[in-house]
Formats: C-alpha cells, sequence, structure tokens
C-alpha cells in the first residue's frame, strides 16, 4: 500500500522547555481514515501543523508522497481544515468558495460538484450568516476540496456541533473515503466519533504517540480492567494503595478504583482488602473498551 505521509522523530520545542511534540513517527497509508486522538494540549495540531507547513519543527523530517515531490508541490494535493474558516456572512456559500478558489488559483468549476458532495447544492445561494454550524463546517470542508485534494486533514471537526451535525460530518468523513478513496486525518478527542470512523487511530499524550494501529489491536494489547469500591468513601485511597503497592497501574475515577489487571487477581485483591480491613462493596473485571484504554493510556480524566 502506497505511503502518503512518512514522520521521521518529529519534534517541536516552544521557549525551550515546552516539547509539543515528542520524537513522533508515523507513517500513513493511502485510502484509509486515521484518528488522531489525545487530550487537549497532547500535540495533535502541532503536528498536523508541522506536516502542513504552518509550524516550523524543531527536528525530525517528514515526507509527502514518498519524497518524490518538494513539500510546497506535494500540499498542492492536501485540503486542510486547521482552524475554522473565515467565510464573508453576507456573501452566499457559491460566492464564498469562488472567492476561495481565487486564492487557490483554481478553477471554480468544482464549485457546484464539491457543494453537492457535502450536502449543500441547494443552499448554494444563501447568505452565509443563514446557516447552522454544522452547515458552516461543511462548507469548511468543501472549501477544502475544491482542489480535488488526495488527501484531506481535518483538526477537531465536530468541535460544537449538534449530534445531527456531528452526524453529517461523520458521514461526510466516510463518503470521501469510502467512495472517494481519499486518504482522511481527523484529529478529535471524541472517542465514540473516531471508533466509528477510523481504520487507524493514533493515540498521543504529551507529545508522544503512545500507540498507533488498528483499534482492535490496541484493545487486544491492552489488560483488562478491574474496578473495585469500598463500603466506606475513604477506601478508594487504600484501594488503591493496595493495588498500587502490588505492582499495578491503577487510578481514581468516578467514585471507583480502576486496575489494570486480569480477572483471576481480583481473587487477589479481595483476600488483600479482607487483611487490610477493608470490605468491598464492587469488585467486577471488566473487558476493556476504547475509552477505558484512552483514559489509562493518555492520563487523561
Amino acid at each position: 500500500m502506497e505511503t502518503i505521509l512518512s514522520i521521521n522523530n518529529l519534534n517541536k520545542i516552544y521557549n525551550k522547555y515546552v516539547h509539543a511534540v515528542n520524537n513522533v513517527s508515523l507513517e500513513i497509508k493511502k485510502g484509509n481514515v486515521y484518528g488522531i486522538l489525545g487530550p487537549n494540549g497532547s500535540g495533535k495540531s502541532t503536528t498536523l501543523g508541522i506536516v502542513l507547513n504552518v509550524v516550523n519543527k524543531t527536528s525530525g523530517t517528514y515526507s509527502w508522497f514518498g519524497g518524490k515531490v518538494e513539500t510546497h508541490e506535494a500540499l498542492k494535493k492536501v485540503g486542510a481544515i486547521i482552524e475554522r474558516p473565515n467565510f464573508y456572512p453576507y456573501m452566499s456559500a457559491y460566492q464564498n468558495l469562488k472567492l476561495v478558489c481565487k486564492i487557490k488559483g483554481v478553477s471554480a468549476e468544482a464549485i457546484d460538484k464539491v457543494l453537492e458532495t457535502v450536502g449543500l447544492v441547494e443552499r448554494k445561494d444563501s447568505e452565509f450568516r443563514t446557516f447552522s454550524l454544522g452547515m458552516k463546517q461543511r462548507l469548511a470542508i468543501a472549501s477544502a476540496l475544491l482542489n480535488a485534494p488526495e488527501v484531506l486533514i481535518l483538526d477537531e471537526p465536530t468541535n460544537g456541533l449538534d449530534p445531527q451535525g456531528i452526524a453529517d460530518i461523520r458521514n461526510l468523513i466516510l463518503q470521501l473515503s469510502r467512495v472517494q478513496g481519499k486518504t482522511v486525518l481527523v484529529s478529535s478527542h471524541l472517542l465514540s466519533e473516531l471508533e466509528i470512523i477510523s481504520d487507524y487511530l493514533v493515540m498521543l499524550r504529551k507529545g508522544e504517540v503512545v500507540f498507533a494501529g488498528k483499534i482492535e489491536e490496541l484493545l487486544l494489547a491492552q489488560q483488562h480492567v478491574i474496578i473495585a469500591k469500598g463500603q466506606n468513601p475513604g477506601d478508594l485511597e487504600k484501594i488503591l494503595t493496595l493495588a498500587t503497592g502490588m505492582g499495578h497501574t491503577a487510578s481514581i475515577r468516578n467514585n471507583e478504583v480502576h486496575i489494570q489487571a486480569n480477572a483471576d487477581w481480583a481473587a487477589t485483591l479481595n483476600r488483600a482488602a479482607f487483611d487490610a480491613g477493608i470490605t468491598l462493596a464492587q469488585l467486577s473485571p471488566q473487558v476493556p473498551n476504547l475509552e477505558e484504554t484512552f483514559f489509562e493510556m493518555t492520563g487523561d480524566k
């Protein structure tokens, strides 16, 4: 499968101390949807900004399309939305896109086609100010499609959208990938959305890649989780101390102790809690889901 983007040991350091991107290496293959997941400040937007040549890297390398063309030429095959674009409120959707065509130096003949792709062709003559937030975001994606890109990069495209708006963007991304064969990179902190649309998942924490691969590979690689809770509120810290003292990674979340351990270790914890004078009100092994795995790997709560 053709490599679209290769990133090797990429770093970005701000003010000598803030390591926003820390030794990131990735291979992006053609025709897939890549979900880039991480809490705020994990380095998602900075990494995308570097490969789009709008943020200067500190060190490392990246190359588009196997390094066969210079970055400037390669980016002509890339459409991106990193920040919410500013359209003119009293101009129609068509007029706004026509202006984008002039800026990009592409033919306006593509406007009707991209408006049809994003489901806005019937509103082409409506002023931008009359659009809902979801429609505005779809128009932004239309603007990124005007140069018929092979790759589409979307940074938090569903931020602030209602459920219908989120569903519209999700369906559009799937259409662009499955029907039109585009490679799509989507950054988000919405686990449920990335789980639905992504072929591959990249998880970032404090600028570092903690996982890159298929979602099912991530879940298989993770230990099962044991959820424990005592009868008294003060038992949470005691259970946490027991678990970590026995060599397990654990955290308190939603008034429960979440412990990375296989199901058969629950009996060991139960005995240790009894010996420590703790009566457990809950002790339940669980198969990890994407949300649980995300919390454990990123430390986000």
